[in-house]
């Protein structure tokens, strides 16, 4: 009788113990990660697309019961491109808001300007595309999801100078122009270096404000000097600009192109069309055969299906992977330290080499990709402004680097007849 009577009480306790589970593990606390993020401003289209990335990786990562077993929930706010905003923001995160897990938002400016709030709380943190962000601060918990190597100002345009050193007859000249932000200095200022190096004469380097609207003087006072080389290191805004006034003025050179940021977006190769024919130009996914890496397709499918909705780059191609890639590597670092402990995440981010849907990812000392691997793309092969035509393998052809090549350089840069922008 008193065993009946223990297995009975045990029976009961099993079934106590069952009633009870589930609503203490649903209450569990979301694990919050916090960011800012440009929904407005010059780079509210890039912004706005790797929210929707990330957006695909929370709903797949929630429906698998999230991580450590919580759910994941997402602290942002907008900091409109505008870097002043940014130590305010992250400050909210870390101080009031207490997430979790803090990463950046997009672009050279806000990672720069988020980064002293960020390093005085000791915290990892992961950016999204930002160009030698870190080089002053030397912080040993960053890690950016850009590219362009361990010398990124470098590893972002040299490839535009050794195509360039490779022409025969070599080109002689080049202007170098952009915009007085982080981003285009930065890239500015490794492209006077490599035309240094590559023994090209600069007959123009001038700098422009961030605010400029019409570029046709600029564009005019280049084609004067007749440059056999034009690099461009411009956010969205002035990379349209930058081509509307070439159109205009009817700027041609052996090669153009360089640092452009936006024609990589939707938006833009809408609007122009074939007359991005012949640019070169840094990107860092194209749709080309070699760079079909394992869950790419699967996630561009996911994001495309509600791009429309969500009022987003339709394509998905130039940034989203690499936001869905971050999240990828966050997770899998998450669960490998089974927390978020930021000396054992940073510990973790610097000896692993992550599988992802942009290939393998691996980390220097600084944060940056080691190895590197920035694509330098050529437009070519675009007959009007379909945008769906930028989806197929041909119209952003890969001349660098080697590994990922699906092409070779045509030159000169001319200017495509009959073909104008909407």
């Amino acid at each position: 009788m008193k065993m009946l009577s223990r297995l009975v009480a045990g029976v009961f306790a099993l079934i106590v113990c069952a009633l009870y589970a589930g609503p203490l593990a649903a209450a569990a606390p979301p694990i919050k990660i916090g960011f800012g993020m440009s929904l407005s401003g010059p780079l509210a289209g890039g912004g706005k697309s790797a929210l929707l990335a990330y957006k695909v990786w929370q709903k797949e990562i929630n429906a698998h019961g999230g991580l450590l077993g919580r759910k994941v929930e997402f602290v942002y706010y907008d900091d409109q491109t505008n870097p002043a905003l940014v130590p305010s923001i992250y400050s909210k995160l870390l101080d009031v808001d207490k997430v979790d897990i803090v990463i950046s938002g997009y672009g050279t400016g806000p990672v720069e300007a988020a980064l002293p709030v960020v390093i005085a709380h000791k915290r990892t943190f992961l950016a999204l595309f930002a160009l030698d962000a870190n080089g002053k601060f030397k912080y040993k918990r960053y890690f950016t999801m850009e590219p362009s190597g361990p010398h990124p100002g470098l590893g972002q345009s040299k490839a535009f100078f050794k195509l360039a050193s490779g022409l025969s007859p070599k080109p002689k000249t080049i202007a170098i122009v952009g915009a007085d932000n982080e981003y285009a200095q930065h890239a500015i200022v490794a492209a006077r270096k490599l035309a240094k190096k590559d023994g090209f004469k600069v007959v123009y380097d001038e700098a422009y404000p961030p605010n400029t609207v019409d570029f046709t003087s600029i564009v005019r006072n280049i084609k004067v000097l007749h440059p056999d080389l034009v690099f461009i290191s411009s956010y969205p805004p002035d990379s349209a600009g930058m081509l509307r006034a070439i159109y205009e003025v009817g700027l041609t050179a052996k090669m153009l192109g360089g640092a452009m940021v936006g024609l990589q977006f939707a938006a833009l190769e809408k609007e122009f069309g074939c007359q991005l024919n012949g640019i070169v130009d840094f990107d860092n996914y194209a749709p080309e055969r070699t760079m079909q890496f394992p869950g790419v397709a699967a996630f561009l499918k996911k994001y495309r299906a509600q791009a429309a909705a969500a009022g987003v780059d339709p394509l998905g191609l130039y940034l989203p992977p690499y936001a869905y890639a971050e999240m990828q590597i966050l997770a899998q670092t998450v669960k490998a330290v089974h927390g978020f402990n930021d000396a054992k995440m940073a510990a973790y981010l610097h000896k692993t080499t992550f599988k992802t849907v942009v290939g393998d990812v691996h980390w220097g000392p600084y944060g940056e990709w080691d190895p590197g691997r920035q694509l330098t793309v050529q437009y070519r092969g675009i007959k009007d402004h379909d945008v769906w035509q930028f989806a197929k393998p041909g119209t952003r052809v890969i001349l660098d680097p080697p590994q990922l090549k699906s092409g070779s350089l045509k030159v000169p840069f001319a200017l495509t007849k009959g073909c104008t922008s909407h």
